[in-house]
């Protein structure tokens, strides 16, 4: 349930609706700006009602909200405000576009470095890279693994740009998270519910991309809540596209673009979008990436490979430094024109 304050209420006001909460061994989260609006979490269903009127019989408590959605902490009822997670010193969800850039795979420190220079070159806000990299074929390359995070934290050391990575396992969250800033789940992953708690009681940031069975939009903010529960609110969420139906092989995936501002409405939390991953053939992914942006994007995360045509992994939906680069100036001017029309 949500408490929703009188305007000008008290700190000792606010405190006291706190006290209450966890007095039955419940939880507070509290935003807002002008009205501080207290979030009640953990509130036993045959609580509810009589908590409810007690909480409104209180002078500085405004109104007292029932949370309809399923997931709680990841509603906008919950949390009004839009939610921005800093990185170091990288905001994302503050209404500029962020974008993250970089190879599938970590093959090699040079290919590394080269990637990373060049993206920064262009633009790019964070860099990504694959150590762990989940395959359909136990034969394909499955990444260097913890020698991968190592070249990673070097080109973090060069460029100045955060890193964001993708944890398989459970196990690995800890090692991952002493070398990069943000941990990613991956499609994949979606619905390994170990691995998001494990995130979530991690602390650290986290990219939860959407796939699984069934990537409904309410099932992706069901799994943001694994993660949220644990007390982790740095969590940004991450559309890469869905199964093309009826067996169409003109791109890797189907694009929905539509989540955007689903997402937006249902929950605080940003939202940056996988054009790569979405067509899988590099000549599509500059379309994709613009229409997102239009879209309200918090953020972009594209594949970048100085060499494709040699690439380990996802050679064909990666652009070239150069490709990259005029990317980034096509969707800074769509982001830069969103801009200028919500301050009109």
């Amino acid at each position: 349930m949500i408490i929703v304050m009188r305007k000008g209420a008290s700190k000792a006001q606010v405190d006291h609706v706190v006290e209450r909460l966890q007095e039955r061994g419940y939880g507070a989260n509290l935003s807002g700006q002008e009205v501080t609006v207290i979030g009640a979490i953990g509130v036993l269903d045959d609580d509810k009602a009589r908590l409810a009127e007690q909480l409104a019989s209180l002078p500085a408590v405004e109104r007292v909200v029932p949370i309809l959605k399923r997931f709680k902490l990841a509603s906008r009822e919950f949390h009004v405000d839009p939610t921005v997670v800093s990185v170091r010193g990288v905001s994302i969800g503050g209404g500029s576009l962020v974008v993250m850039a970089g190879p599938c795979s970590v093959e090699s420190e040079q290919q590394l470095m080269t990637t990373a220079r060049a993206v920064k070159a262009a633009g790019a806000d964070i860099l990504r890279g694959g150590a762990f990299k989940p395959r359909t074929s136990p034969y394909d390359f499955q990444g260097l693994g913890r020698e991968g995070l190592q070249l990673l934290a070097d080109a973090r050391d060069e460029t100045g740009m955060p890193i964001v990575s993708e944890v398989m396992d459970p196990h690995d969250v800890e090692v991952c998270a002493r070398y990069v800033d943000i941990l990613q789940v991956g499609a994949r992953n979606m619905q390994n519910y170990t691995l998001l708690r494990e995130v979530g009681r991690s602390g650290h940031p986290v990219l939860l991309k959407r796939g699984g069975m069934y990537p409904t939009i309410e099932n992706w903010l069901l799994c943001a809540e694994y993660i949220l529960r644990e007390g982790n609110k740095s969590l940004i969420l991450c559309e890469r596209g869905l199964p093309v139906p009826g067996g169409e092989t003109a791109t890797r995936n189907v694009l929905d673009v539509s989540a955007v501002p689903v997402v937006h409405e249902l929950s605080h939390l940003p939202v940056v979008i996988d054009p790569s991953h979405a067509t899988g053939k590099a000549a599509y992914v500059p379309a994709l990436a613009r229409a997102g942006v239009a879209a309200g994007a918090d953020g972009l995360i594209i594949e970048v490979h100085p060499d494709p045509e040699r690439a380990l992994s996802d050679g064909a939906q990666s652009l070239t430094p150069e490709q990259f680069a005029q990317l980034m100036r096509e969707v800074r001017a769509i982001a830069d024109a969103g801009q200028v029309a919500l301050s009109r």
